[in-house]
């Protein structure tokens, strides 16, 4: 079979094994914070909620940075196809560790999950543009119909996870993630045939694949070690350190390569001023996602405490709201992309320090919606959903405006020989963003929860005064591009 003649069913096959993937990543992470901080007695884990949402933090970043090496698995070993094959069944794996009662297990869960999802993740992505090497308009479009399906199941986890987990037992929503991620790699293995050769080679197999091999092996024995070691009770890391000490490596990776890059890497005049845009949207994006992926942990956490979910007898479970994002994101992208072509016909393009502006804007007045509702919430008691619903929407339009803006525009800018490398550091802002989201939780739940609408507004002046910044430097911003947008 053609690759060619394997776009409409290869399609479909990524399509269903991506969805299935979302709704059980997003169904556990609706549940976790939540689980975390339970009491024993109902069958939580007692943790405070400062460590809950540090853990939070570092399991989502290292989602984002196990990515990068999963990348080049599948590049010098595996290819794309097994890789995603494996990933998947690492994940399973870990969901159904999730869904036994040990503390243990817990972590081993975790782990598995960052590990599979670092393999599956980047390569479903790669096999999508892998059955359409001759790109245009073909390619978009599948494309546009595979983040469909990302959102489907982003949309759909929560709401049967949700409902197990916080209904019936926190295991049984745990294992009904895992069951998802088994029938997805079930109609994965059935019909990856019409894939056809896409993906089934590793595109830049290495030389010596055997000392690789070798490599990978120690490596994950030194991961094993550390485990047992801390199952052991011998190594016990404190979280909120690990999360604090973690940022600060991150921070140390994206300036050291930056610093390397402009100074050592023999870019030409041009390049360097596309080059300092990236780092503009390297800070932005981070400071994005810091607020954007509260989402998972304080809004979560204000889902439960300090809003009105009972109606007509029936407790809505808190993780239902994790579902928000996703549905605006199906229900607005087609419309956002009409938008972007008609001011593309109109050539009345927006410049993208300006998208970029407006979705930090957006990110902003989401918080000073949230702001309002939570003062509202600690004078009177519980407020009603339409706080959240609101908050959701603006940050979905935010992150509409910015993340496939700057994704589009940071492989435009990158220059050519680190095209890889760029987009990895791309990533790693993401990774940033996650880790910071969850140390702002800490100070904003639990003991803290008073301090809630004074740090909300902070993120609200800090957010939407970055983005008010971009504004006032679109014109200077956009000449460093000489002409991309």
């Amino acid at each position: 079979m053609t690759t060619a003649a394997a776009h409409p069913r290869g399609l479909m096959t990524l399509f269903f094994t991506e969805m299935w993937e979302r709704l059980s990543y997003y169904g556990m992470r609706a549940l976790l914070v939540l689980f975390m901080v339970d009491q024993v007695k109902n069958g939580g884990l007692g943790f405070t909620d400062e460590t809950a949402t540090a853990i939070y933090g570092l399991y989502t970043a290292s989602v984002y940075l196990a990515a990068l090496p999963g990348g080049w698995i599948a590049d010098r070993l595996l290819g794309a196809q097994r890789a995603v094959w494996f990933g998947g069944i690492l994940i399973a794996a870990g969901h159904f560790a999730l869904g036994f009662p040990t503390i243990q297990t817990f972590f081993l869960g975790l782990l598995l999950v960052i590990l599979g999802t670092g393999l599956l993740k980047p390569n479903v992505s790669t096999l999508v543009g892998s059955l359409y090497p001759e790109g245009g308009a073909r390619r978009d479009a599948g494309f546009t119909l595979f983040y469909m399906g990302i959102n489907l199941g982003a949309a759909l986890g929560p709401l049967v996870c949700s409902t197990l987990g916080e209904k019936i037992n926190w295991h049984y929503g745990f294992t009904a993630a895992g069951v998802g991620m088994l029938a997805g790699l079930i109609q994965f293995r059935l019909t990856r045939h019409h894939l056809g050769e896409a993906g089934l080679r590793p595109p830049h197999p290495s030389t010596n694949p055997r000392r690789l091999w070798n490599v990978l092996a120690i490596a994950l024995g030194l991961l094993a070690l550390v485990v047992t070691l801390a199952f052991a009770g011998i190594l016990r890391p404190d979280p909120i350190r690990l999360a604090r000490g973690t940022t600060f490596v991150i921070v140390g990776l994206a300036v050291a390569y930056f610093a390397w890059a402009f100074l050592g890497a023999g870019l030409t005049s041009l390049e360097k001023k596309r080059l300092s845009v990236i780092l503009i949207l390297f800070i932005a994006s981070a400071m994005f996602w810091s607020g954007f992926e509260q989402a998972g942990s304080s809004l979560n956490l204000f889902a439960e405490r300090h809003t009105q979910r009972v109606w007509a007898g029936f407790e809505i479970p808190a993780g239902w709201f994790q579902s928000l994002n996703a549905a605006f994101v199906i229900l607005l992208a087609p419309v956002a992309a009409a938008a972007w072509m008609a001011f593309a016909r109109a050539n009345r393009q927006p410049p993208l320090a300006a998208k970029i502006a407006f979705g930090l804007v957006l990110l902003a007045a989401g918080f000073l919606v949230l702001a309002v509702g939570a003062r509202a919430a600690l004078a009177s008691g519980p407020v009603w959903p339409t706080w959240l619903i609101a908050t959701y929407l603006l940050h979905t339009v935010g992150e509409l405006l910015l993340s496939p803006v700057g994704l589009s525009s940071v492989t435009k800018l990158a220059p050519a020989r680190l095209g890889g490398q760029v987009m990895g550091i791309w990533f790693l802002a993401t990774s940033l963003g996650n880790l910071l989201a969850g140390l702002f939780a800490s100070e904003v739940t639990g003991d803290n929860a008073a301090a809630m609408p004074a740090r909300f507004l902070q993120v609200v002046l800090t957010a939407g005064g970055t983005g008010l910044l971009l504004l006032v430097f679109t014109k200077p911003i956009r000449r460093l591009t000489h002409g991309i947008d």
